[in-house]
């Protein structure tokens, strides 16, 4: 792996070609779903919380040039970020809206807002006015989920008063599902017939309803725009059924040491974990430091590429910067110090190294931290 990878705990390894692809498959499914109403469906990306902790600077430019030209972040700041990325026509959203007096700086570079309140549709007419122009914004709307978005009786309010919005040009009215993971949840049907209701008194606009998981619930949900995030990056937008999407990201920890535990001993913090049979040990360069989080103790497995079959058990806690791996099962096999093993990979994918964590891949990737070797491919 070379000195470069020696020096850190382990590495990250990115497949940039697997994000396009995974663009490319859900923008089909979108253009897929053309209807009449909504003759050229598109679909944008997701790409707050830099990429899902995978690098925005780097997905950013693959993702515009695999088709992408509408992008969400979550705050102001990442929409800064962001905008040196990409080109200047492509179109970045800012989710959380204008922080008070930040109206300007969307301006400045170029951003467009996510309007969720009242107090944020005057801030930005506001500026409309002393710009003497139109300026886009997004409006969003609350159709069941009660996190962001005006409520009914706010849409009914922007609907009675049309000055109320005078000043701003609705590029799009959007809403986002609860429980689109559950496809069989009720609440998905009623968010969209909601939704359908609220945006209906707005100003027409494209509209758009689902992300990752939404658009699998099939055409209805897919209305004009879809806001694919986590399935860009491989996490499984159809949990309990196969991965449509192909995997993106290999976690790999470095060998420290290994050593020779006999009945009897304790390993780790807490002694957790105490051999019931002689016990062959390695230590690895990642914790919960480098965002492996400590929930995996005594769950997760590692593989060693050379033996994809054998699933090696995480024993003891997950400390900061190490876990340990019973490595018995692998007999007299050497293992040197620098010898890398999967904790996330093709034979250990992150939907079951996140469940093992007790967690969901959003978390498990997007909490994977700085310390990594990262190598982009």
């Amino acid at each position: 792996m070379g000195v470069n990878a020696q020096a850190a705990g382990g590495i990250l390894t990115i497949d940039l070609g697997a994000v396009a692809e995974n663009y490319r498959t859900l923008a089909g499914m979108m253009a897929e779903s053309a209807t009449v109403e909504h003759p050229a469906p598109l679909c944008a990306a997701a790409v707050k919380a830099d990429a899902y902790g995978l690098g925005v600077e780097h997905v950013g430019p693959v993702l515009e040039k695999a088709g992408c030209r509408h992008f969400f972040v979550a705050h102001l700041s990442e929409g800064v970020a962001l905008r040196p990325y990409l080109s200047p026509e492509m179109n970045i959203f800012v989710l959380h809206g204008p922080p008070p007096g930040t109206a300007a700086e969307f301006l400045a570079h170029d951003l467009i807002p996510v309007l969720n309140s009242m107090e944020q549709v005057a801030q930005w007419q506001a500026l409309a006015r002393r710009q003497e122009r139109t300026l886009p914004a997004v409006l969003q709307v609350d159709s069941g989920m009660a996190r962001f978005g005006f409520t009914a009786q706010e849409v009914d309010r922007l609907a009675r008063d049309a000055t109320l919005l005078e000043g701003i040009r609705t590029v799009l009215v959007m809403s986002h599902l609860a429980c689109a993971d559950t496809p069989e949840n009720p609440a998905n049907r009623h968010q969209l017939e909601t939704f359908r209701a609220l945006a209906a008194k707005l100003p027409a606009a494209p509209r758009s309803l689902a992300a990752s998981s939404g658009l699998f619930l099939g055409p209805d949900w897919r209305f004009d725009l879809g806001r694919p995030g986590a399935a860009l990056y491989g996490v499984n937008p159809t949990p309990g059924g196969p991965n449509p999407m192909q995997d993106v990201i290999r976690l790999q920890a470095n060998v420290i040491q290994t050593r020779d535990v006999p009945v009897g001993q304790a390993v780790g913090y807490g002694g957790m974990f105490v051999a019931k049979r002689p016990t062959r040990v390695a230590l690895l360069g990642v914790g919960y430091g480098d965002g492996f989080l400590r929930s995996a103790s005594g769950r997760g497995t590692a593989i060693l590429p050379l033996r994809p079959e054998v699933k090696l058990p995480l024993i003891g806690r997950v400390s900061m910067d190490s876990l340990a791996v019973d490595v018995t099962d692998l007999g007299e096999m050497p293992l040197a110090a620098g010898e890398a093993f999967d904790l996330i990979g093709p034979h250990n994918p992150l939907e079951m190294a996140a469940e093992a964590a007790g967690t969901i891949g959003y978390e498990l990737l997007v909490d994977l931290g700085g310390r990594y070797l990262r190598e982009w491919r």
